[in-house]
């Protein structure tokens, strides 16, 4: 490649061994994840006892979750079966800002689902008239356009960037940063503004996170053995999402500002940080919530209902 000629795709280098094994492994993780949350998303939308802000939120987290695996998944199932995995230089940035994007919109969608929870038990009388259709609307809206937002500044000085030498990424996308740094101009304020922008998103929403628990922690102090388990169980699904979506987040970041970590290492990282949340997402829900099990098992009785209803209506029919 001519060194001075500008950039026009890139190579995406991670994955090259065991190619196959590794397209069957995030084919089943995809399938898992789609399956998993539409569940969710079906129920939700189906169910008339699950019309409540909870899981009108977790309705919307499973969105975001399938379109988050959607934008690098495929892309990177299609990368496996090639040769060379390439990507078109304007492919790769839009990879990159909804990549980033999903990434933030999630944890401001579990924020505002802590802040669902620090209403419903710290004001449980006043929930219905706090937690209103057009505020639980408003939250998510708020959470999307935070997630959309925030990475913009750093996708334009991206753009800005000078593509001229290699285009090889070490990576299974297109990460921020590992697109970057192959700019050949000076990258300091795209560095200085990635991490800004990852401390407001990581810290910012933990810290709103972390406010709504201890306000909890304050009233279920005061509760009842009862009461706190009730608490309790309202609560786990959530907290346990938000532990592994912001420990493995903090690692992804920790490994690419710590200089004794490989490539490799930082991309299986990597890898494990944007597959883990979501496929994990609808386990934890469903196995901690009885009215989850409850709804899908109404929805497979109107299935099975569905055949006989049809074999009714056939001798009327004719």
């Amino acid at each position: 490649m001519n060194i001075s000629a500008p950039v026009t795709f890139f190579i995406i280098e991670g994955l090259q061994e065991k190619k196959m094994l590794m397209f069957g492994v995030f084919l089943t993780i995809y399938v898992v994840v789609l399956c998993g949350n539409g569940m969710i998303i079906y129920l939700v939308r189906t169910d008339p006892k699950l019309q409540t802000p909870m899981y009108f939120f977790l309705h919307n987290l499973s969105f975001s979750d399938m379109v988050y695996v959607t934008v690098s998944i495929p892309n990177m199932l299609s990368g496996l079966l090639k040769k060379e995995h390439i990507i078109s230089k304007s492919g790769c940035m839009v990879q990159m800002y909804f990549f980033l994007s999903m990434g933030s919109t999630c944890r401001a969608i579990l924020t505002v689902m802590a802040f669902d929870r620090y209403v419903a038990i710290c004001n449980p009388l006043r929930y219905t008239t706090i937690m209103t259709k057009q505020v639980c609307i408003l939250l998510v809206f708020a959470a999307w356009c935070f997630g959309y937002g925030m990475v913009l500044p750093a996708l334009c000085l991206a753009l800005q960037r000078q593509f001229c030498g290699p285009n090889r990424v070490e990576h299974v996308l297109c990460d921020h940063s590992s697109v970057v740094r192959l700019a050949c101009d000076d990258t300091t304020v795209n560095n200085y503004l990635s991490l800004a922008l990852a401390m407001v998103v990581l810290i910012g929403t933990f810290s709103l996170i972390l406010a709504s628990y201890v306000c909890i922690g304050k009233a279920v102090h005061g509760m009842g053995q009862a009461e706190r388990m009730k608490a309790f169980t309202t609560c786990a699904s959530h907290l346990t999402v938000v532990c592994i979506s912001y420990v493995s987040a903090t690692c992804v970041y920790v490994s690419y500002r710590v200089a004794t970590f490989s490539p490799d290492a930082r991309m299986i990282v990597a890898v494990v940080y944007s597959v883990l949340t979501p496929s994990l997402n609808p386990i934890i829900y469903s196995l901690r919530n009885k009215e989850l099990w409850e709804a899908l098992t109404r929805a497979l009785s109107r299935c099975d209902a569905l055949p006989s209803a049809r074999k009714k209506t056939l001798p009327a029919a004719s």
